[in-house]
């Protein structure tokens, strides 16, 4: 199978599986999954988010998610319990679509090694 169809196949089960269990099978976008992984990634699932720190959990997810590719690396967790990240290497200029792909990868990568899908 092609490397592109099976990250494809991945992702569209990750969406499916998180749509049912948190959105009443509601299709996630994109930003929607890297929000539920920055929740996930705080640790405290069962609170309500002000709007900027629905945009820290969104950095968060990405930090996490970017770190396997040496973009980031884990630095602490400050008094609240939010982890911060320190830039390894700047992210390249990638097109919206790259972007998206890549977005995509990590991903399905997180979920893998969670064990989430197969």
């Amino acid at each position: 199978m092609a490397r592109d169809e099976q990250l494809k196949e991945r992702w569209e089960l990750v969406v499916e599986k998180l749509s049912t269990q948190f959105a009443d099978g509601d299709t996630l976008d994109l930003d929607a999954v890297i929000y539920l992984i920055g929740v996930q990634e705080l640790g405290q699932l069962h609170r309500k988010f002000k709007k900027d720190e629905k945009v820290n959990l969104m950095h968060i997810a990405i930090c996490r998610l970017l770190e396997p590719y040496g973009y980031y690396t884990f630095d602490y967790i400050d008094e609240q319990g939010w982890p911060h990240y320190i830039v390894k290497e700047e992210l390249p200029n990638l097109k919206a679509g790259e972007q998206s792909v890549l977005m995509k990868e990590a991903i399905v990568n997180y979920f893998l090694q969670a064990e989430f899908i197969k």
